[in-house]
Parts: C-alpha cells; structure tokens; sequence
C-alpha cells in the first residue's frame, strides 16, 4: 500500500467530503520525520506519539503521529528536554475541549466582544514564550481558559490577550506571574460586567425579560430589541471601564511615586546622619 493511500475498511462515508487521512508504515513515517526507525520506537515505548492503527500484523500511522513527531523536533530543538516534552504533551491531551472556548453553538445574541481566536502549533506556542512553557503555565493556560487544544494545535481565545501577554514576558515578567494576573483580572472583569448586566436588566430590557417565560420566550423581534440595546451599550460600557481603569492607574502610579520619594529622602536624611 503507497503511503497516500487509505484501506478500504477506514474510507470516508458516503457524503463525506473529507479528503482521505494519509497513512503509513513504520519506515515511511520515520522516513517522512526525518528520524530514525529506532529513535521512532523509542519515542513509541516513551508514549510520546499514540498508538498505531493495527490491521493484522501491520501498524499504521497517520497525518497525527506525523505532527506530533515534527513537534517533538521542534521542542528539542528549542532545548526541552524529552522527559518535559511528555509532561506538556499530557497537559496538551488533557485540554481537548476547544468547543467550548470557541462556542459552538449559535449565540442567541451577537458577541459582546471583538476578539479573534489564534490558532498555534505547540512549537510556535514555544517560540512566544520560550522556556516559560512548562506543564504548569500551560495547565494554568487551560484553567483560565486562555488555551484550548484542538487536533494538532492549540486555539489562543484572544490575539490581543496573546500579544500582551507575549511581551510582559519578553520585558522579563515570569508567564506564571502574567496567568495569575489575569486570573485576578478576569474575576474583576466578571464583576464590571454583573454591574452593567444588571444596570441593562434592571432599567432597559425589565419588561421584556418578565413577560419572558419557559411557555412564552421572547419574540424576534423582541430578541432584535435587546440585540440592538445591547449594541447601542457596548461603547458605553467600554468608555465607562476604560476612563475610571486610566483614572485608577494614575492615582495609582501617583501613590507609589510619593511613597517612594518619601523613602529616598528618608534614606538620604539616615545617610546624613
């Protein structure tokens, strides 16, 4: 059997418009990856790719175990080590929940929020935060939410949240220390938006949510109503958080500003005496 080509039994369902998976034999593989038959097994024994696909005596493997073999290169290359590569290979297994991150049902109503979804190898993961990618942070990444698996790769919730937390890390803030931050920030967010999902509640929409029930839910163009509502806010309430969060690092720099003067001069007048 040619290496592109798929056994009878494993072929797409009828209607199925998916391309046929590739798959291969041992030697092929290694061949593919550029390692060795040996070093293959060894990593197979490691638990480092899944198990074949096993027709008869043949083992079979597939587009995965090839993905997962380049990125395993690619972390050595990086200077992880073989034992770390399968702490964060488990972490990556345990994260495959990537439906909902990305909600896979149709909302009722249109996002609140304008952020884009990044798509990342686990090698280009590595590339942004370098050795800072340990089973640990990447664990935390998943709690938080940060992170999702999906196939070969990992879906990053948010490119700005992305950007901003690649270059705290490059400016020599720790990833742990950067996760943990936004742990804390996501609970106060969460609180900001109870205060304006209740303000819109209470004030706006309270009529249309009491005549709402199990029996009688909104009508179209009710729902259109809290749509168009709720669109008209989304500046408002961005306005709102950002000038009291600017407002709140002034007086906040100020402070510790001042508190510092205070303790320079105290040291200096210590010095002098």
């Amino acid at each position: 059997m040619a290496a592109n080509e798929k056994p009878k039994d494993d072929r797409a369902e009828p209607g199925d418009d998916r391309r046929p998976a590739r798959e291969f034999r041992m030697t092929e593989l290694a061949e593919e990856a550029g390692i060795t038959v040996r070093t293959l097994r060894f990593y197979r024994e490691r638990k480092l790719i899944p198990p074949p696909r096993r027709e008869g005596r043949i083992a079979w493997y597939n587009e995965h175990h090839l993905a997962r073999l380049r990125t395993i290169g690619a972390l050595l290359e990086r200077g992880h080590t073989l034992g770390g590569i399968a702490e964060l290979l488990a972490a990556f297994e345990s994260g495959r929940d990537v439906g909902e991150l990305l909600g896979l049902r149709p909302p009722l109503l249109p996002p609140w929020s304008e952020e884009t979804p990044v798509r990342l190898s686990p090698e280009q993961l590595a590339d942004h935060f370098s050795e800072d990618i340990t089973p640990e942070n990447l664990s935390a990444s998943l709690d938080i939410g940060y992170l999702a698996v999906d196939g070969d790769e990992f879906v990053h919730i948010s490119r700005r949240l992305l950007d901003a937390s690649t270059e705290l890390v490059h400016k020599g803030i720790p990833l742990a220390a950067v996760l943990e931050a936004g742990r804390k920030v996501r609970a106060h967010a969460d609180a900001l938006a109870d205060v304006f999902t209740t303000l819109i509640r209470t004030h706006v929409l309270s009529d249309i949510l009491e005549r709402a029930t199990a029996t009688n839910p909104p009508t179209a163009q009710e729902v259109e109503q809290i749509a168009r509502t709720i669109e008209a806010l989304r500046p408002l309430s961005k306005g709102v958080v950002e000038a009291e969060l600017s407002m709140a690092m002034d007086r906040r720099v100020q402070a510790e500003l001042e508190q510092w003067l205070k303790e320079q001069s105290r040291d200096e007048n210590a010095d002098s005496n």
